[in-house]
Parts: C-alpha cells; sequence; structure tokens
C-alpha cells in the first residue's frame, strides 16, 4: 500500500499558478460551464441521431449505463481532489498515484485528444458557416481559429465570459426544448403524440438485439466525455478547491439528466424510424410539435455548440501544455506567460496543431486525419482507467479520509474498469471501432517511446 505522504502536490508550480490568477480569475460560474460546454455538444444535438437509429428505444439503456459510468468517474476525481487539496488536475492526480511515467503519458495524450478536436471543430463550424458565408472551408476554418485565439489570448476572464454565454445557449435550448417536449406529451401543445407506438409499435424495445445496445456505447460516451475538463481550469479559479470539488460531484449527473431526458423525449414524441442519422433529431422533433423556423434555429445553436468546444479545446490544451511545459514534460518555452498572464505560446502552439490538423481533413480526409481521428477515439479511455486506479490507491493510501463517500470499495474500482473494458470490447467487435483501438495504441506507444528518450536525455 502506498503512503499518504507519497502522494504529494505535483500540479501547477506556486509561481505559475498565481502568475496565472494575476490575470483575472474564473468565477464558480465560469467552471461549471467549461465542464458543460466540453460535454454538451454536436455530439448531442446531432450525433444522437446516429446512436437511437442503430439501436432504437434500447438507445436509452445505452444512455444510462454510459451516464453512470461517467458519473461514477467524475465523482471519483472529486474525492482525489477533497481528499488532497491542492494537488492540481486530474493530470496530476495520476502522476501521484502511479508515477511520472503516467503523468507524462495522461497529459501528452490529452492534450493530443483536444488539439485534435480543434481542427475537427473548427471545420464543423466551417461547414457551418458556409450556409451563411459563401468562402472556402479552409478559409472559415482558420478565420474561426483566429477569432477564439484572440479570445483565449485577451484574458482568462474573457475567455470566461465567452465560455458561459456560449454554454448558456445550450443549456436554455436544451430546457426549451424538453419544456416543449413536455407540454407536447401533456396534450397542450402540437400533435397528440402516440407514445406507446412510437416507442414499442416499430419490431419492439431491441428492434436490433442487444448487440446493437453494446455496440453504439463508445458513440455515446465519446458524446459525453469532457467533464474532466473543470480541473484543468483550477489554478485560475476563485475557490479553487472549493469550486472543483463540487463541479465534479455534480456535473456527471447533469449531463446524464440532459441527455437522459432530451432522447425520452425524442423517442415518446416521434417513432425512433423517423430518426435519420445526421440530421438533428431535434429538429424533427419541433417539426413535428410546430415549432417554425426550427431547423434554422438548431443550426444556429449547433455553430454556438461547436464555437464553444473549439473555445474551451483551445483553453484545455494550451494550460495542459503550460502544466507539462512547468513540471520539463514539455519544452519550458511553453510556460511563459504574456503580460495578460496568459500562456501565449502555449495558444498559440496549440491552435497551429489544431490548424494543421483541420487542413489534413481537407487535404487527406481518408488518410491522415483519419488516423489522427483514430489515434485519439479511445485514449480517453485509457486516462478513466489511470483515473479510476488512482482513486483506489488515493483510498488505500488514506483510508480514513472522509472525502471517499463512494459505496463498495474495491469492487467499484474494479466494476468500472470493467465497464471500459467492455467498451473496449465493443469497439474490438466492430472493424471501423478496431481501426480506432489501433490507432490508439500506436499514439499510447508513441508518447511512452518519447518518454523514455526524455528520461535518458535527463
Amino acid at each position: 500500500m502506498m503512503d499518504k505522504d507519497k502522494l504529494s502536490h505535483q500540479g501547477f508550480s506556486p509561481e505559475g499558478a498565481a502568475s496565472l490568477s494575476q490575470g483575472g480569475k474564473l468565477k464558480d460560474r465560469h467552471i461549471a460551464m467549461i465542464a458543460l460546454g466540453g460535454v454538451v455538444g454536436a455530439g448531442l444535438f446531432i450525433g444522437s441521431s446516429a446512436a437511437i437509429a442503430a439501436a432504437g428505444p434500447a438507445i436509452l439503456l445505452t444512455y444510462m449505463g454510459t451516464g453512470l459510468m461517467v458519473v461514477i468517474v467524475i465523482r471519483m476525481l472529486g474525492e482525489m481532489l477533497l481528499a488532497r487539496p491542492g494537488i492540481g488536475t486530474f493530470i496530476d492526480c495520476i502522476r501521484a498515484a502511479h508515477g511520472h511515467w503516467a503523468g507524462f503519458l495522461s497529459g501528452w495524450l490529452y492534450w493530443l485528444f483536444w488539439v485534435v478536436t480543434i481542427g475537427a471543430e473548427a471545420i464543423g463550424g466551417a461547414i457551418a458557416m458556409q450556409d451563411w458565408i459563401n468562402l472556402p472551408v479552409w478559409s472559415l476554418a482558420f478565420l474561426l481559429i483566429i477569432v477564439v485565439n484572440l479570445i483565449n489570448l485577451v484574458s482568462v476572464r474573457v475567455f470566461g465570459e465567452c465560455e458561459f454565454w456560449l454554454s448558456l445557449v445550450k443549456v436554455v435550448t436544451i430546457v426549451a426544448f424538453c419544456a416543449l417536449g413536455l407540454l407536447s406529451l401533456s396534450h397542450f401543445i402540437g400533435p397528440h403524440p402516440k407514445v406507446t407506438h412510437n416507442v414499442l409499435g416499430h419490431e419492439g424495445f431491441f428492434p436490433h438485439g442487444w448487440g446493437a445496445v453494446l455496440a453504439t456505447v463508445p458513440t455515446v460516451l465519446f458524446s459525453m466525455i469532457g467533464s474532466e475538463s473543470a480541473t484543468v481550469a483550477a489554478a485560475e479559479s476563485e475557490n479553487a478547491e472549493e469550486s472543483v470539488a463540487r463541479v465534479t460531484r455534480t456535473i456527471g449527473a447533469r449531463v446524464t439528466l440532459f441527455y437522459l431526458l432530451s432522447v425520452i423525449l425524442i423517442l415518446t414524441l416521434v417513432p425512433w424510424t423517423s430518426i435519420e442519422p445526421g440530421y438533428s433529431p431535434f429538429v424533427t422533433v419541433m417539426r413535428h410539435i410546430g415549432v417554425p423556423g426550427a431547423a434554422m434555429l438548431m443550426q444556429m445553436v449547433v455553430f454556438t455548440a461547436i464555437l464553444s468546444c473549439l473555445n474551451s479545446s483551445i483553453y484545455i490544451t494550451s494550460r495542459t501544455l503550460m502544466g507539462l511545459a512547468e513540471l520539463r514534460d514539455a519544452p519550458s518555452w511553453f510556460a511563459a506567460l504574456s503580460r495578460r498572464h496568459v500562456p501565449q505560446r502555449a495558444v498559440i502552439f496549440s491552435s497551429l496543431v489544431g490548424l494543421g490538423v483541420a487542413f489534413c481533413s481537407i487535404l487527406s480526409p481518408k488518410l491522415i486525419f483519419a488516423f489522427l481521428l483514430g489515434a485519439t477515439g479511445a485514449v480517453m479511455l485509457l486516462i478513466y482507467v489511470l483515473i479510476v486506479s488512482s482513486h483506489r490507491i488515493f483510498r488505500q493510501a488514506d483510508p480514513q479520509n472522509r472525502a471517499f463517500t463512494l459505496p463498495l470499495g474495491n469492487a467499484l474500482n474494479f466494476g468500472m474498469i470493467g465497464g471500459i473494458g467492455l467498451v473496449v470490447l465493443a469497439m474490438l467487435i466492430q472493424p471501423a471501432q478496431r481501426q480506432t483501438i489501433t490507432a490508439s495504441l500506436v499514439s499510447v506507444a508513441a508518447i511512452l517511446a518519447l518518454y523514455a528518450l526524455c528520461r535518458r536525455g535527463r
């Protein structure tokens, strides 16, 4: 058993954290929206259509099981942060529990995951903008990244405010959608839905069998990933320990509730067979209810969601890169702060790499871009395994700590690792997802090789 004194603080350096905070602090509402903004996005508004079409009404079981997994993982992270105040981000928790190699691996994997997201979101936003601005996709993607860069470079407070309002648009949209759906179910507006027929009248609750429930787990899980990003903003927040611990205790449940309630309403208000993959089921439902301009309204909301995710991605990558640089896991050049106390070099470098990813999607969509997406497609599963195993080490090192309130002890940790293993299994039985696992293993091997070279150099 590891002694609790060995679980030392390994986050941002005191000087780095102090310098960051001088540029303005994030408020509790900013932290909550940063976490929410990284999760609720196009994966819900559009990506849920593919999951519903693949599994039918049984997709509810996928969302329930996957949501429970996310809730528990984020709760475990919150308990570690409460048990060891000031330790930093989830990357620092992993480093403290497993050693420097694990911190190096998880930090660079996390940076890689979000830097590829920058490129993917920039292209998605550019495609959405083409309906309004007749310019090439590459130029619109470049423009989007420049604008979001300026937001991140001004100050952390400006970033926080922009992210708060962008995320608020998504939250208000979901709340309004749920309110309209409930009014329709209560027969106050729109045509009277035939709930039983919509849910069970098209080959039953399991139209494609149990296999479809398992097969859709990766799609649903990846749409929910992002709640852990709140810990990255800890060094720049007011009441960092309290706000981050509060967010990690509640964000998973909130996200799951948003997803579950939205999907339940979609399935009860319209037949699941009317949901087209790639077309927003929210638009389908709102048109069925009779909401005027539903398609245009949702297009604007999706663009807002993409812009929010792009904004969060640049913030997360820059702070992750800065944290790695402060621990000499990246060139120290990236730890420097601008006069506005922003890691300017880390912001610009991460954005340039993200822009390169975006251009790859235009120049080589089926080769280079597909490989980049695959190389990051499963890395969050490994990071979640490291979070769960770190929680077990933390709890065993200090079993009397009141921060650890989750029941079942080791059984819950092993159960979560087993659940993540089932997700990997579900990916392996699908040819397309199998390539994602292979590509992700390549990125893990490359980063471990880089760690070995850096260690030899030291």
